[in-house]
């Protein structure tokens, strides 16, 4: 089961196209505008797709979905390769929407039932945690080979790489068990049943509701910072070589945070809270330095970010039962969606303001916020019924 989870995540994000896609478009003679544009439609097909596609998983087969994912993707990038312009980007980050919502909620469905099989529920956290290190070190991976292999031989060979490691994630997919799910009608009234046996779960459910609470809020807001991890970086230095090592050393930062993971799975609601909000100290810190060292600081605030997302991941799996887990698993990313776009706006607020420091303080305050609510149980109070 792991090897071909691990496989999968690899080559999954190990996409030579990530750091260099912003440039393509612009070469290609896109405005700045029409990029955001591109992000956009990304951000809608994925928020549209997202529930949708866990109810599909829990009433036709998770694997088909996970293996299906990076195919969407692949083809995604090779139109983006045959056909690049406006139209062509679009409807490559249509494909690439679709693809992430069809593996968000299926794949931590799949692994988790699974291992529940075996007797091993228990380790999901440390299967999870070592995934998500697999996974960041797939981008540190990738970004190095583009940065060696990219001057030499431009787009195409980028293209062709990505797309290749596409479809060797799918292979790995193809690996996986597909243990027997509950029979579902595959009639409207089948997928409507899952959609209202997973909001029904978490509306009546306690245990539920808090742990998708949490992932929202835990995931949202330092995985919506993560993309102006750049921006941070640049304006705190002037020597211009330096930012992409201090970027490097924050993705370092979550693989090892993956790899805590497990170490974490025992912690108390106390402890939990408390070193939530040492860490947004830890980070806020970091960021005011305004110079490179600080990111070491950042680095490790990212990797307890990191662990404690795979935990609340891990509650989360461990509470729910029933036919609809990758459907309550989607509504979370769902909320981790629609949450990210209010930390975007409210980050770009901020920033126009001040600066990029005083952003990333701002949303470390947020985070001690939801640490003291956290510990005194009162995080989702307001949702008891």
């Amino acid at each position: 089961m792991t090897t071909p989870l691990y496989g999968f995540v690899f080559f999954n994000d190990f996409i030579l196209l990530y750091p260099v896609y912003a440039l393509l478009f612009t070469e290609h003679g896109l405005t700045v505008t029409e990029v955001a544009t591109l992000f956009v439609i990304w951000s809608v097909t994925a928020i549209l797709s997202e529930v949708p596609s866990g109810v599909v998983a829990d009433v036709l087969s998770r694997r088909a979905l996970v293996m299906a994912a990076p195919m969407l993707a692949g083809l995604g990038y090779t139109l983006w390769g045959l056909f690049p312009s406006f139209g062509g980007f679009a409807a490559g980050f249509v494909l690439w929407g679709l693809g992430g919502a069809l593996r968000s909620g299926a794949l931590e469905a799949l692994v988790y039932d699974e291992l529940n099989r075996r007797g091993a529920a228990s380790s999901y956290v440390t299967v999870l945690g070592r995934s998500k290190a697999v996974a960041a070190t797939a981008i540190l991976a990738a970004t190095a080979a583009t940065a060696v292999l990219f001057p030499v031989t431009g787009y195409p060979v980028m293209t062709v790489a990505s797309v290749a490691a596409c479809l060797v994630a799918a292979g790995f997919a193809a690996r996986f068990p597909s243990p027997p799910q509950t029979p579902q009608a595959t009639s409207w009234r089948g997928y409507r049943d899952i959609l209202a046996d997973a909001v029904g779960r978490i509306r009546r459910q306690r245990s539920i509701r808090h742990a998708v609470v949490l992932v929202v809020v835990i995931t949202a807001i330092w995985g919506s910072l993560e993309e102006y991890v750049p921006l941070l970086a640049a304006e705190s230095t002037d020597v211009a070589w330096l930012v992409v090592p201090m970027v490097l050393a924050v993705s370092a930062g979550q693989a090892v945070g993956g790899l805590w993971a497990g170490r974490a799975a025992t912690l108390s609601t106390s402890v939990a809270a408390g070193l939530l909000a040492v860490t947004a100290a830890v980070m806020a810190s970091g960021a005011l330095l305004g110079h490179p060292t600080g990111f070491v600081l950042i680095a490790a605030a990212f990797a307890v970010f990191q662990m404690l997302t795979v935990v609340a991941d891990a509650t989360l799996q461990s509470v729910v039962d029933g036919p609809s887990r990758a459907t309550v698993t989607s509504l979370a990313g769902l909320g981790i969606d629609v949450a990210g776009i209010g930390v975007y706006l409210t980050y770009g607020v901020i920033v126009t303001a001040w600066d990029n420091a005083t952003g990333f303080v701002g949303f470390a305050v947020v985070y001690l916020v939801v640490a003291v609510l956290w510990v005194r149980r009162r995080i989702i109070g307001w949702l008891r019924g």
